[in-house]
């Protein structure tokens, strides 16, 4: 490298001389002879000055270079020593780790060893329990008399019998509780509701009776060749008896309400005195108009009575027609009102939008004011009236499901359900016929009759309970708390009846001897 720059640098001056020369050769051409001698030796001296310190200053790189590349080397060998030392600790790391590693590969195997070992004694128990299992298994059956088979069937049956124990002592507990809280709820709303709702005891039959001032008045009402007594039976639609009852005659009509314009009619009649065809023509008339405003004036005040407004003019007058309307004797209109009432306590006793309740008790029934002209039952003929005037769904719903025909959809619902057989079922609103109280104690009788284990079956307190004697060895104590719900189940299901049945089962074991 200085070699190099000392050649540069004599090249340099080489040049510098050269173009020194050819530059003042123009001036200088005159004395260049004399002075090319002197130039000459200049230029020897500079080359030799310039070799001289290219020489000089190689010997100075050369040493500095020396020095460098010694100090490197002092450098490389430290560096290199101390790698090697590092090496050296690393390998001793490796050879103790790879030392440890082989124990630990040994210590495995070892344990490897063991664990087939005691695999194999665990597999000779197994096999050793198994041979003592089926021993003990024959043993117990030989003891025992019995197969594995029976002997699960037996364990099953007594788990069954133990189950079945604590689910009917489950569930007497669980009925008890929810009954008593039940009925402490539902006495203190049905009382409060009762108490606060005063209602008429009224028995309708299906004839009218009409007093006579005299008896006399029997051949005018017949009238010349019964001509009177035909048009008054064909303009009412109403069959007049007139026997020897003093002083009355009956009506008799399954329509209520043209049982009712014919009494009006006959009344007038009596009072006026002119009994001919056209004045009964007149008279019939008339009372048509009385019972047509009476009718409308008695929906009006049943609806203002229980605090009901807006509901459709059609329906206020349907509910009139239901003044002359009886079921098992009870009036139609008291009872609906009633319902109405009960149905609004109730839902204020609860929390619940008392208008809305006394609404749906209000309409309940109001089927029953035209079943008489129209097919179908009165719950369906109920609650086609409401959707035909805009009633609202909850009401809708209450009318349909009052008898059970489908699931209550709301409270409401429930709750004129409720009011509907307090309403029914309390002492003197119904009367039943004799023909259908008979049916429904022997339908009692038979339902329950039809149960396993079932000896004999008394119907008694009216109807109000069935006492059911059963076999002692076909039904434990256990099984009587199951019985009495599913006959409880199967009454509601297949009977209609008002109020509640109490069902009674009685489980009874007697022995008999004689001292001799």
């Amino acid at each position: 490298m200085l070699i190099g720059i000392i050649i540069a640098v004599v090249v340099t001056l080489i040049i510098t001389a050269v173009v020194t020369y050819y530059a003042t050769a123009s001036s200088l051409k005159k004395d260049a002879d004399s002075k090319i001698g002197n130039a000459e030796s200049r230029a020897r001296e500079i080359i030799d000055d310039a070799l001289k310190t290219a020489e000089t200053t190689k010997k100075e790189a050369l040493l500095e270079v020396k020095e460098e590349s010694i100090k490197t080397r002092n450098e490389l060998e430290k560096e290199t020593k101390e790698r090697r030392a590092e090496v050296q600790r690393y390998e001793k790391r490796v050879l103790s780790k790879e030392e440890a590693l082989d124990k630990r590969a040994e210590a495995i195997e070892q344990r490897e060893t063991g664990f087939a070992a005691r695999e194999e004694q665990i597999k000779q128990r197994e096999e050793k329990a198994e041979e003592l299992n089926r021993q003990r298994v024959q043993e117990l059956e030989r003891i025992s008399g019995l197969t594995s088979e029976q002997a699960k069937e037996y364990l099953l049956k007594t788990v069954e019998d133990d189950v079945k124990h604590d689910t009917a002592k489950l569930v007497k507990e669980l009925e008890s509780q929810a009954k008593e809280e039940a009925d402490k709820k539902a006495k203190e709303y049905v009382v409060n509701a009762i108490q606060r709702c005063a209602a008429d005891h009224v028995a309708e039959t299906t004839i009218s009776v009409v007093q006579l001032p005299s008896d006399e008045m029997k051949g005018r009402i017949i009238g010349r060749e019964g001509r009177n007594i035909r048009t008054l039976e064909t303009l009412t639609g109403v069959e007049l008896i007139i026997d020897d009852t003093p002083e009355a005659v009956v009506l008799s009509g399954f329509d209520p309400i043209r049982r009712e314009v014919a009494r009006i009619a006959l009344e007038k009649l009596i009072v006026d005195g002119r009994i001919h065809p056209a004045r009964i023509e007149e008279m019939v008339e008339k009372a048509q108009k009385e019972v047509d405003s009476v009718i409308r004036e008695e929906g009006e005040a049943a609806a203002l009575e229980v605090g009901v407004h807006g509901i459709h003019p059609e329906l206020i007058r349907l509910l009139g027609r239901m003044k002359f309307r009886t079921s098992y004797g009870q009036n139609a209109l008291k009872h609906s009102i009633e319902v109405a009432q009960l149905s609004g306590l109730l839902a204020g006793e609860i929390g619940l939008d008392v208008r809305v309740a006394k609404r749906a008790g209000l309409l309940h029934d109001i089927g029953k004011s035209i079943d008489h002209d129209v097919e179908g039952s009165h719950i369906q003929i109920g609650v086609d009236l409401c959707r035909k005037y805009k009633e609202s769904p909850v009401v809708i719903n209450a009318v349909e499901a009052h008898h059970g025909d489908v699931e209550p959809e709301s409270l409401i619902a429930c709750i004129v359900q409720a009011a509907d057989t307090i309403s029914a079922a309390r002492p003197g609103a119904r009367r039943e016929t004799l023909e259908t109280y008979t049916n429904r104690l022997k339908q009692l009788e038979d339902i329950t009759n039809q149960f396993k284990g079932v000896d004999k079956s008394f119907a008694i307190q009216a109807g109000r309970e069935i006492r059911i004697m059963v076999v002692p060895e076909q039904v434990s104590d256990d099984d009587m708390v199951l019985l009495a719900r599913d006959i409880s189940k199967q009454i509601e299901f297949e009977l209609e009846y008002p109020g509640q049945i109490k069902v009674n089962v009685i489980r009874e074991s007697r022995v008999t001897d004689y001292a001799r």
